[in-house]
């Protein structure tokens, strides 16, 4: 008997044991976060197929995955700036999706480690410098 192909529901299970993963699901579809930013989430974009999720991943590892399983991994053009995979999850195994969630986080928290921040970039980019003083100090 074949297994039950995968969907959003057997992500959010593997997605949530990982460390500090939130669920980040809104009304535009399924996501995931750690340490606020993006893991992995429903893929919306028209270019995407149905039933396919989008993951974080360095583009090493995506051009790796892509020759590695091209039936369940794939990338159309508009996401091929950003360092992410497209996942048909109905071609993959549930071990295969439980290990690429764990390259995902590994990848997002080391991105975050780098940076030294934690918060969304969003919040980052919003914060303004201190204006510095126009007056110098005298000696």
């Amino acid at each position: 008997m074949p297994a039950k192909a995968l969907d959003l529901s057997d992500v959010r299970t593997l997605a949530l044991t990982l460390p500090s993963v939130e669920d980040a699901t809104s009304p535009r579809g399924a996501a995931f976060r750690v340490g606020g930013r993006l893991l992995a989430c429903e893929a919306i974009h028209e270019s995407a197929e149905p039933n396919s999720l989008m993951v974080r991943v360095s583009l090493d590892e995506r051009a790796r995955l892509l020759v590695e399983a091209p039936d369940a991994y794939y990338v159309t053009e508009h996401y091929l700036k950003h360092p992410a995979v497209l996942v048909r999850l109905a071609r993959l195994h549930r071990d295969a999706l439980r290990n690429l969630l764990a390259t995902a986080w590994l990848f997002v928290s080391e991105k975050s480690a780098t940076t030294g921040d934690d918060r969304p970039p969003a919040k980052r980019r919003t914060q303004r410098a201190k204006p510095r003083s126009k007056r110098r100090a005298r000696s």
